[in-house]
C-alpha cells in the first residue's frame, strides 16, 4: 500500500513533469515580456529549470526567506569574489541598504549628514536618491565621453573636506575603473560603494566587478544579467558591515536568529538592552531603525537556477555588442561607449550617440526604430541634476558637465541580452547605421 509520503514524492515528480512539458509547449509564447518579433532592449531569458524551481519552491511553500537565499546567497559571494553578500528585494533596496550601513553610529568613520559624496553626473536615480535621502549632498562629475562612466581624471576636482565616500555605477555592463577609484578612495579614506547592478560578470583587471567596494550591489530584475523576477544583493568583506546590513534589511533587529530560530546565542533572556527590562527578549530587541528588504526562498530559488548560466549570458551579450559594434565601428554619425583596455564588460547595452548633424534627430530615431520593430532606451536619467528631483536639492556640480549634457540630448541604447539572436544583432546594427545616415 503507497503511504502518504511516497503519494507526496509521486505527485511532486508528475508536477514536475508536468511544468516541464508546459514550458515547452508555450516556450516562446508572446507576453509583456516577449513581444513577437520584436527585438526588445533587455529582458529576461527563462528556462524549463527556472519554471520548475519556481514552482516546486510554492509547492514546498518557500514563500519567506530561508535556506534557499542563504544559498544564493554564498553564490552570489563567490560569483562577485566578496566574503559575504546580503539578499534583499531589489538592486534599489540593495543601494539604500549599502549607503544606510556606511551611515551606522556603530561603524568607524561612518557618513554623517551634510557629508559629500561623489557621483557620476549619468546615470539610473537610485544609486544617488540614497544619499540624499541620508541628508548628504552628491557631488556630480561628467563622464568620459567614451566609456559613459566617471571621468577618473576629475575626482580630485570634486574632493573636499566635507567628502566622505564615492558612489559609482558601472554605466550598461561597461566598467569603470574600480581599481583606480578604490585606490584613490583608499587614499583619501572614503568609502567606495560599487553599484554593480548593470555589470554582473564584468572584470576589472581580471578581477570580479562588485569586489572593489568596500560595499557592492547588484539587481536580479529581469532586465539584468540574471533575474530572480524581483531582488538584489549587497556584497562585502566586511563582517561588521554585513552584520549592520542583515539588521537594516531584517527591520534593524539586534538579534540574528534565521527564521524559525529562537536562541542561536543561547542567551535570548539573558541581556540588557538600551532602557528595556533586564533580560527583555532579544529577539524584539531593535538596534537600528530598519527596513523590511528580504528576498524570498522562491526568488532564491530562481536565482540559483539562473546563476548557473551566467557565463553562457555573458558570452551572448558580448556576441551581441561584438556585431551590433561590427556595423557602428566606422560609422562617423555615431559615437559608441566602448570598453577601456583594463576592463572585460558584460554588455547591459549598446549606448551611442547621435551626431547632432544626422538628419534624424534622436527623438525621431527612437520612433523609427520602433516602428521597425527595435526596441531603444536613453541612458537612464541622463544628467540627474536636469532630473526633477534634484530641483531645489543642495548639491554640488565640478565643471559644467558638457558630456553628461550630450548624452542627455542625443544618446541612446539598444538590446543585446541574450533573448537576441545573431541574426537579431545584425538587424538592429544595419537598420541604426541605415537611419543615422539618412540625408
Amino acid at each position: 500500500m503507497t503511504t502518504a509520503t511516497e503519494r507526496a514524492h509521486q505527485l511532486r515528480a508528475q508536477i514536475e513533469q508536468s511544468v516541464r512539458e508546459y514550458h515547452e509547449l508555450t516556450a516562446g509564447a508572446e507576453s509583456r515580456h516577449n513581444r513577437a518579433g520584436f527585438k526588445m532592449p533587455s529582458g529576461a531569458v527563462l528556462n524549463a529549470d527556472d519554471r520548475t524551481e519556481a514552482v516546486l519552491a510554492a509547492l514546498d511553500l518557500e514563500i519567506t526567506s530561508g535556506e534557499a537565499v542563504t544559498r544564493f546567497e554564498r553564490a552570489i559571494a563567490r560569483t562577485m569574489g566578496t566574503r559575504n553578500a546580503v539578499a534583499c528585494n531589489s538592486g534599489s533596496s540593495a543601494n539604500l541598504l549599502a549607503f544606510s550601513a556606511l551611515c551606522d553610529p556603530t561603524l568607524n568613520g561612518h557618513i554623517t549628514p551634510g557629508s559629500e559624496v561623489i557621483t557620476s553626473a549619468v546615470g539610473f536615480p537610485t544609486t544617488v536618491a540614497p544619499i540624499i535621502q541620508h541628508g548628504c549632498i552628491p557631488v556630480f562629475v561628467d563622464i568620459d565621453p567614451t566609456t559613459g562612466n566617471i571621468d577618473v581624471d576629475q575626482l580630485e576636482k570634486a574632493l573636499s573636506p566635507r567628502t566622505r565616500a564615492i558612489a559609482l555605477a558601472h554605466t550598461l555592463g561597461n566598467p569603470f575603473r574600480a581599481d583606480l577609484v578604490r585606490e584613490f578612495a583608499d587614499q583619501h579614506n572614503l568609502w567606495l560603494l560599487e553599484d554593480n547592478c548593470d555589470a554582473l560578470g564584468a572584470k576589472v583587471g581580471g578581477r570580479p566587478t562588485g569586489s572593489f567596494g568596500h560595499v557592492s550591489t547588484v539587481s536580479f530584475y529581469p532586465a539584468h544579467h540574471i533575474t530572480c523576477g524581483e531582488g538584489g544583493c549587497v556584497g562585502t568583506d566586511s563582517v561588521q558591515l554585513a552584520a549592520i546590513l542583515r539588521s537594516l534589511r531584517d527591520w534593524g533587529r539586534d538579534c540574528w536568529c534565521a527564521p524559525g530560530e529562537d536562541n542561536r546565542c543561547f542567551n535570548r533572556f539573558g541581556k540588557q538592552s538600551g532602557c528595556l527590562p533586564d533580560g527583555f527578549d532579544h529577539k524584539y530587541v531593535f538596534s537600528r531603525a530598519g527596513y523590511n528588504l528580504k528576498m524570498s526562498d522562491l526568488q532564491a530559488r530562481i536565482g540559483l537556477s539562473q546563476l548557473t548560466r551566467l557565463p553562457e549570458f555573458g558570452a551572448a551579450r558580448r556576441r551581441n555588442w561584438d556585431t551590433i559594434h561590427s556595423h557602428l565601428s566606422d560609422c562617423a554619425a555615431v559615437s559608441t561607449f566602448v570598453a577601456e583596455d583594463a576592463v572585460t564588460p558584460s554588455w547591459f547595452g549598446y549606448a551611442f550617440t547621435l551626431d547632432p548633424n544626422t538628419a534624424l534627430g534622436r527623438r525621431e530615431l527612437q520612433i523609427e526604430l520602433e516602428r521597425r520593430g527595435i526596441g531603444s532606451r536613453v541612458v537612464f536619467a541622463g544628467s540627474l541634476v536636469s532630473q526633477p528631483m534634484m530641483q531645489g536639492r543642495e548639491c554640488r556640480i565640478v565643471g559644467d558637465l558638457p558630456h553628461a549634457a550630450t548624452v542627455t540630448a542625443q544618446s541612446l541604447w539598444v538590446g543585446v541580452y541574450p533573448g537576441l539572436t545573431e541574426s537579431d544583432a545584425n538587424y538592429i546594427g544595419e537598420t541604426i547605421r541605415e537611419l543615422a545616415t539618412l540625408t
